[in-house]
């Protein structure tokens, strides 16, 4: 669709798609990296943000420097620009937008004696409340989480700015003051029943088609999975996350997935590339306006959030304007020390804690965490 429309202007222009998996893609630059040849790879590449940065550090020289490149960069958020830069230089252009929002069943929300303005700019201690007593009062859940991926912790302590390795990019989990505020909280709230803590994706899901869970919190692309269970159209609303307490910097924002596009030193004609990308993802609000209804991808272009599109009622949301709001939401989003290492952190840290939960002591638990990192970092 971006080629079509930058066609008009440019008659005799085309763009070529071809589909790769995350993995395969990321295989792919790491072999020719290896190799020293990068001239298999494409002009652009679609990369996850979390993923990019390891790639960049090891492979500066795959991607080509878009500082001169024709957008106004303060149209994106400051995390979605940091995620893709290196040095204060610009390597990516952000597209999708993986802005966090907390979702809630209005009905079951109800039947315990709440709205979600009760659960709108509130710390997670307040959360924690009214999650009791929801559960008490409904035997549901307020929060769903998946045991074997960790986003609940990752978005809790990435709220706040921070993260699980210090400025010079080590690992920072033992003796991380911020880190522990935010493990305390999500164990004492598995403990309490507050959040439904499951094993895998699958239950995951289940928990929140199923009607065991009455909240979710994750990137907004999880509105795609809500919007599948027809039979909850109108019961679910959206609104800003839960703020870590007795953290200073700590917000009601993060972020949790999201792409960007990169152009490579293979590409034949960088000009070209970045009056594309430019013209498109990097400042058309028409072109945003035309994917969101066609494809679902809400975009992290500031602007793009101000247009009667974007301020639609959403009738499954019981008519909020979900993705302006989305779009709002990730203006907020506090840059924090990206890793290369970001799945490896969020994989001990969440271990740590459903040792914790089983029992561990913490201390321990948060070492062993440490360790863990440390020698993946090594890796």
């Amino acid at each position: 669709m971006a080629g079509e429309q930058y066609a008009k202007d440019h008659p005799g222009f085309s763009v070529n798609v071809i589909e790769t998996s995350s993995d395969d893609c990321q295989t792919k630059l790491t072999t020719c990296a290896n190799a020293g040849d990068y001239s298999t790879m494409p002009d652009i590449v679609l990369m996850q943000d979390n993923s990019y940065q390891k790639f960049l550090l090891s492979y500066p020289d795959a991607f080509t420097d878009l500082s001169s490149m024709d957008i106004n960069w303060d149209d994106f958020g400051a995390l979605k620009q940091a995620y893709s830069m290196k040095d204060g230089v610009h390597y990516g252009v952000p597209f999708d937008n993986g802005g966090c929002i907390a979702c809630y069943r209005t009905d079951v929300l109800d039947e315990a004696g709440y709205t979600v303005a009760d659960l709108t700019d509130i710390t997670w201690s307040r959360f924690m409340e009214i999650g009791k007593d929801v559960h008490e009062k409904t035997g549901k859940y307020l929060l769903t989480s998946e045991a074997a991926g960790g986003d609940t912790i990752m978005m809790m302590i990435q709220s706040c700015g921070a993260n699980w390795v210090d400025d010079e990019g080590k690992a920072y989990i033992a003796g991380n003051e911020v880190g522990e505020k935010c493990v305390d909280i999500y164990a004492e709230m598995i403990q309490n029943d507050v959040v439904k803590l499951v094993n895998n994706w699958d239950e995951y899901i289940s928990t929140i088609t199923g009607g065991e869970a009455a909240g979710v919190i994750n990137g907004n692309w999880i509105t795609a999975t809500l919007m599948s269970t027809e039979d909850q159209k109108g019961l679910w609303e959206i609104t800003n996350l839960p703020k870590v307490d007795g953290v200073d910097s700590a917000t009601n924002y993060a972020n949790n997935g999201g792409s960007s596009w990169y152009i490579t030193s293979n590409c034949q004609n960088v000009e070209l590339a970045m009056d594309f990308l430019a013209k498109t993802f990097g400042s058309s609000t028409e072109f945003y306006d035309a994917i969101l209804p066609e494809t679902g991808a809400v975009a992290c272009y500031l602007p793009a959030g101000e247009s009667t599109v974007y301020n639609e009622p959403n009738a499954f949301f019981n008519d909020q304007p979900i993705f302006a709001t989305i779009v709002e939401y990730s203006s907020h989003i506090p840059a924090f020390k990206s890793t290369p290492y970001h799945y490896e952190a969020r994989e001990a840290v969440n271990t740590a804690i459903v040792n914790i939960v089983g029992g561990t002591d913490k201390a321990a638990a948060l070492d062993e965490a440490q360790s863990t990192l440390e020698f993946k970092m090594t890796e």
